[in-house]
């Protein structure tokens, strides 16, 4: 079941979830190559947040960022870790490739880590499509980004 997220960034769940991610991106990238979002960011108008729910249980999360009106950024994306390699994470990018072709978008592109905790996450955007790519948006060249995107066919 999907959730949006108007009332749901106060859920303490997924206030907790949030900051087991930030903390995954502290624990394998500097401060300064760390590109997720907090809480309160997740919250400004040009971001869609969803999370995954079995019941009353949280499953993850995943964001969409509206970087203009044809290209979206996917970000946020944690699974919690008991659910891990349950195919929530697959959801969660199938559901905004769904939006962002809805939308018009003609192109989505995210920005993750180039370590090896990062590996899994890599491999599941390849698995949809995404390509290795140049920085995009705001981004700049950085050892430890690696910047992936794909286009979307029209609807």
């Amino acid at each position: 079941m999907w959730k949006s997220k108007k009332n749901l960034l106060h859920d303490i769940r997924v206030i907790e979830l949030i900051e087991v991610h930030l903390q995954g991106m502290a624990d394998h990238s500097p401060p300064e190559s760390i590109h997720a979002l907090n809480t309160e960011e997740l919250k400004q108008p040009d971001i869609t947040f969803w999370t995954a729910w079995d019941g009353d249980e949280l499953l993850g999360c995943g964001a969409l960022k509206e970087i203009n009106e044809k290209h979206g950024e996917i970000k946020a994306m944690r699974t919690v870790s008991k659910h891990v390699r349950k195919g929530v994470a697959k959801n969660i990018v199938a559901h905004i490739l769904h939006v962002s072709k809805n939308r018009g978008y003609e192109r989505i592109s995210l920005e993750t880590g180039s370590t090896e905790a990062f590996h899994a996450a890599r491999e599941l955007y390849k698995h949809y499509g995404f390509q290795m790519c140049g920085p995009f948006s705001d981004y700049k060249e950085d050892p430890n980004s690696v910047f992936m995107t794909r286009e979307l066919e029209r609807q």
